[in-house]
């Protein structure tokens, strides 16, 4: 009989610093903690699923008889971006970082970036998103420069004004780059921002596209696909994993777009796994420190998330979590934020009100999949489904 898994990361949506925050520059971080805190904050159902009843949680109400299982989950990886955050989630810990560049990219990276895009490369520094635009974009537009710059994660990020640069050709740009960054250069994504607008109203668009590092040995995405069932992508997920491991896929354009297609895919007959990453979280609220506005899209979330479990099958099977923090009220820095993740799964076939305590690593979201659906898989971690399945 066909199972399906629905794995939902609500992308940056951390609960709390971990013991090793000090070591990111991150003490004091939650991002939970933070956006609770906002009148906006309304989530009833998290609650019902028992997010405020996790351990370590100290936001919130927590409910009497929580609807679905619950853990606290700590990173193994040594790091804090989408792209090893994601691979723990499939089942592949990382224990060296990916390559940061707080000083900017050296020459023999961008000599010959510069010489097979044909255009010089302005900015190549640590920069936020939107303000890149606001100190470069007028320069960019006025003689083609290309905007490089990069942020506390692995990034190669490159932004070009549509009516400068056609949204196909910078994506071939970050072909380049993603050809030329390897080895120790081998950045964990490069990633095409394309903007429209004038000097002092610069607007990033929606057709942002990540080229990012093939993960470094098989996560749960390519046994699913390998065993003859659909491993389907919906966000970013297509991106993350440079295709690899997928069936299908299903760009998105918000988190609401995200969960409309989420529950296009409920109605669909598949027999394997769905994989939404809503990035809404992190891009549009986190990095730009807008606690009311995460808060907000929090409760969106919420809303939808009702009524998806109310259309959930006799074996499916639904996990909620994260791939990092990115606490929109810490001022250190506009960076993810090293922190533990949330794990809530539901289900017809899930025990109500388990509490799995704190586990290791984030892979044990990979291990407790490929068991729910059958699929043998030689991925790290542990799976929990015999202690939450009724």
């Amino acid at each position: 009989m066909a199972k399906r898994a629905f794995l939902i990361v609500l992308d940056s949506f951390g609960i709390g610093e971990e013991p090793d925050a000090d070591k990111f520059g991150d003490v004091g971080a939650n991002t939970l903690g933070s956006i609770s805190k906002s009148p906006n904050f309304n989530t009833p159902n998290l609650k019902k699923l028992g997010m405020f009843n996790i351990e370590g949680v100290t936001c919130g109400e927590k409910e009497a008889a929580p609807v679905g299982s619950f853990a606290r989950l700590r990173e193994r990886s040594n790091g804090k971006d989408t792209t090893i955050g994601h691979w723990e989630i499939a089942g592949v810990t990382s224990a060296d970082p990916l390559p940061t560049y707080p000083d900017g990219f050296p020459r023999e990276v961008l000599d010959p970036f510069e010489e097979q895009t044909g255009r010089k490369v302005v900015c190549n520094k640590p920069y936020s998103g939107t303000q890149v635009l606001d100190d470069y974009g007028e320069h960019h537009m006025k003689t083609g420069d290309l905007i490089v710059y990069t942020s506390a994660d692995s990034v190669f990020q490159v932004a070009a004004h549509e009516d400068i640069v056609p949204v196909e050709e910078l994506y071939r740009y970050c072909e380049i780059a993603r050809n030329i960054l390897k080895g120790k250069h081998a950045v964990g994504r490069v990633i095409a921002r394309p903007f429209v607008g004038e000097p002092g109203a610069f607007k990033r668009t929606s057709r942002r596209h990540d080229f990012s590092i093939k993960p470094p040995r098989k996560t749960v995405l390519d046994y699913i696909k390998e065993s003859g069932k659909e491993c389907i992508s919906i966000g970013k997920i297509f991106d993350i994993f440079a295709e690899q491991g997928l069936t299908e896929s299903n760009r998105t354009v918000s988190n609401d777009d995200g969960m409309d297609k989420l529950m296009q895919m409920q109605g669909r007959d598949f027999d394997g796994l769905c994989f939404l990453n809503l990035v809404d979280f992190d891009m549009a609220y986190g990095h730009r420190r807008n606690v009311d506005a995460y808060a907000q899209a929090a409760t969106d979330f919420d809303g939808q998330i009702a009524a998806f479990m109310e259309g959930m099958r006799p074996d499916d099977l639904l996990i909620i979590t994260a791939d990092h923090g990115c606490d929109p009220a810490y001022t250190k820095h506009t960076d993810h934020t090293r922190e533990y993740v949330p794990m809530l799964a539901y289900g017809p076939s899930v025990k109500a009100g388990v509490d799995l305590g704190t586990r290791y690593g984030f892979c044990d979201i990979a291990a407790t999949v490929a068991e729910h659906l059958g699929v043998k898989a030689d991925v790290e971690g542990n799976s929990f489904l015999s202690e939450i399945s009724k």
